[in-house]
């Protein structure tokens, strides 16, 4: 039996209207059939869309007359007024009727945070976590990094006494990250490049030049972040949860983070993202993997916003298996290849 299609009709032609219009037609198997963009206006300027304009908002209950879709997104800038009369005539006509944030949130699994309405995110039901679900967590990721600390004793010392052996002192690098609120608090992983030789930044593909071959078979199987359950035995950290930044760069993150929104209006996207405690992995880690450079690092934000927004115990489980998927195949998943491949052609276009 073959899926039933979605007949999609996308309102807007602003920034998010155009993202939505290029992911549902470069991904097919999503099941969308994009039938076209009403334009704001009909005599206004339009932007170069990748489909065809079928006419303006003030045409809208005549165009769903005839092109009978199953499913409207709209995606209007702030400046324009939603027409409620006629997306109340397509609901009663039983079309699904979505904004466009949260269709694109839904599709790329991930938060649209040019467009973000900070007071939705916020507001948001699945933010409202009660102090018995954190003790919960809490309790949960102690025990369970204690029991795995106990199990991968003699895998610590393999790895202790095969840093030493290939590069010598220290066996553990140790750096000050943010943690949860914006706090501090010392990371510790295995050492995976030589003490020696300039730092040029701290994101890894600056430094790629100093890791040792021990650090590569490290690296490969994610077997350098073991040192962190003592991180999370002691609090700074959960398994789950948006990787940790370096203090150094924080600020700077922070800074070009705020500025992203078209709306012009600053938003600590930082503090929204350090609101729950940073994690071994994390959702961006298993979607999109490591970021080299300020672009990747706002990429990989929209993903950790989409797992502040809507974390679970099942979204949880879900990266635990990802993530252990990836350890044992020593590869990183087709998911992670290709957000890096639509990141690229974004920065491309």
């Amino acid at each position: 039996m073959s899926p039933v299609v979605d007949r999609l009709l996308v309102v807007g032609t602003s920034t998010l209207a155009r993202k939505i219009l290029n992911e549902t037609q470069t991904r097919r198997s999503l099941g969308y059939t994009l039938l076209g963009v009403v334009a704001e206006a009909s005599d206004g300027a339009r932007p170069s869309l990748p489909c065809d304009v079928v006419g303006s908002i003030d045409d809208l209950p005549a165009i769903l007359a005839r092109l009978e879709p199953r499913r409207l997104v709209v995606a209007l800038d702030e400046s324009e007024p939603v027409p409620v009369a006629a997306l109340l005539r397509a609901k009663m006509l039983g079309i699904a009727v979505e904004r466009g944030e949260d269709f694109c949130e839904r599709l790329s699994r991930k938060i649209s945070i040019e467009s973000l309405d900070s007071r939705d995110f916020v507001l948001a039901p699945q933010l409202r976590w009660s102090r018995l679900d954190a003790i919960m967590t809490r309790v949960l990721n102690a025990v369970a990094a204690a029991a795995a600390l106990i199990a991968f004793v003699p895998l610590l010392a393999f790895i202790a006494a095969a840093i030493l052996l290939d590069s010598g002192r220290p066996v553990l690098f140790v750096q000050e990250r943010v943690g949860l609120g914006g706090r501090p608090f010392r990371l510790m992983k295995f050492r995976t490049m030589s003490p020696g030789g300039v730092r040029r930044s701290e994101w890894a593909g600056d430094n790629a030049h100093r890791v040792t071959r021990t650090g590569r078979w490290l690296r490969k199987f994610r077997l350098d972040e073991l040192p962190q359950l003592f991180n999370v035995l002691r609090g700074d950290m959960n398994f789950v949860g948006p990787r940790p930044h370096p203090v150094s760069n924080f600020e700077m993150l922070a800074t070009v983070a705020r500025n992203v929104a078209e709306s012009g209006v600053s938003i600590p996207y930082y503090l929204l993202r350090s609101s729950v405690h940073p994690g071994i992995t994390g959702w961006a880690q298993v979607r999109y993997g490591y970021a080299n450079d300020i672009v990747q690092e706002i990429e990989k934000l929209r993903y950790d916003l989409y797992y502040v927004k809507h974390r679970s115990l099942w979204l949880d489980l879900r990266i635990v298996a990802e993530t252990l998927r990836v350890v044992f195949s020593g590869r990183e998943s087709e998911e992670v290849h290709s957000a890096k491949k639509a990141s690229a052609r974004l920065r491309a276009g």
